[in-house]
């Protein structure tokens, strides 16, 4: 089965916070959600998906919204991992500031995992919330990640937004 296609939205930008998103940098828009490459990746392939209504905690989503916040990150999870390789998938929410997050808008992130790819596998969850009190290594050490630019950012989305529009299920 062909996944739905992309929604299309007469938006030029998604606000995330208070950050604007150009549409160049999204590749999946449905009728609640939106999904983003991200400014400074953990790892290779580390996307996010928000929801389109600029909300900060996860109960403050209607239930549709949670519903298709939830199925677009299954969509792209798929993708993701099939993509980049991955063995596993780590799927979280930092809900709100004392559980790390960063940007004050529910978003899902997609982070596709490897064997060893962190000295102790919950070390991820100390570099998203930018701990430094940790040692981590240097190349995903929070402060050492840098901003990726625009153009690498509208890149990596439209290479994902293909492969979500022209992806089929049943060819797995």
């Amino acid at each position: 089965m062909v996944p739905p296609q992309i929604t299309s939205t007469a938006a030029k930008t998604f606000q995330f916070g208070a950050i604007t998103i150009p549409l160049s940098q999204t590749f999946l828009v449905s009728k609640l959600s939106y999904a983003l490459v991200n400014l400074k990746p953990i790892r290779p392939g580390h996307v996010l998906i928000a929801p389109r209504r600029r909300t900060m905690r996860f109960n403050d989503l209607t239930s549709e919204e949670v519903t298709d916040l939830f199925a677009q990150g299954q969509r792209v999870s798929k993708v993701v991992e099939r993509m980049f390789n991955a063995e596993s998938l780590t799927l979280c929410i930092q809900d709100g500031p004392q559980a790390g997050q960063s940007v004050p808008h529910v978003h899902l992130h997609v982070i596709p995992r490897h064997q060893g790819d962190f000295p102790d596998n919950d070390d991820i969850y100390d570099v998203l919330e930018g701990d430094r009190t940790k040692k981590k290594q240097p190349h995903i050490d929070n402060d050492e990640r840098k901003p990726r630019s625009a153009q690498e950012m509208a890149e990596e989305a439209e290479m994902l937004r293909k492969e979500l529009t022209g992806w089929n299920e049943g060819a797995e």
